[in-house]
């Protein structure tokens, strides 16, 4: 089975860029209401994932005291600062279903790329979850 078939395609799918402060970011993550979002840089390769963790860990390490937090700061710094870049791989559009199972173990939604490492969509646990239950 393809995985195309499984995919939300980019154009469905929230994201955030590389290059947004992590205001910007934060509240895209917010609107979007998703835990994780996958992130491209200006020529739409895929970067990595982050998560609320990451963006809260982040603003509370850029605060002296939890009495003094201020998203002021998050103005200052963007998204390609806190990604963990290499935490959530992508899959290209060719993975078969049994290696994307594997990629969706420890994460909800795996993000595919093509062959010039350009995000194409993503491909949600749920729906691998559903097409192995289906299978048998």
């Amino acid at each position: 089975m393809n995985i195309a078939s499984f995919l939300q395609p980019k154009l469905d799918v929230s994201y955030l860029r590389d290059n947004m402060t992590l205001r910007q970011g934060l509240e895209k993550l917010r609107r979007s209401g998703y835990s994780a979002i996958p992130v491209i840089d200006s020529e739409d390769r895929y970067v990595g994932v982050v998560s609320e963790g990451d963006f809260l860990w982040n603003i509370l390490a850029n605060n002296e005291s939890l009495d003094g937090i201020t998203m002021k700061r998050t103005e200052y710094l963007t998204v390609r600062d806190i990604i963990q870049n290499g935490k959530i791989k992508a899959v290209c559009i060719d993975t078969n279903m049994e290696q994307l199972l594997e990629q969706a173990k420890n994460q909800n939604f795996v993000p595919v790329i093509d062959d010039r490492s350009v995000f194409i969509g993503i491909v949600t646990r749920r729906d691998i979850i559903t097409y192995f239950m289906n299978k048998n």
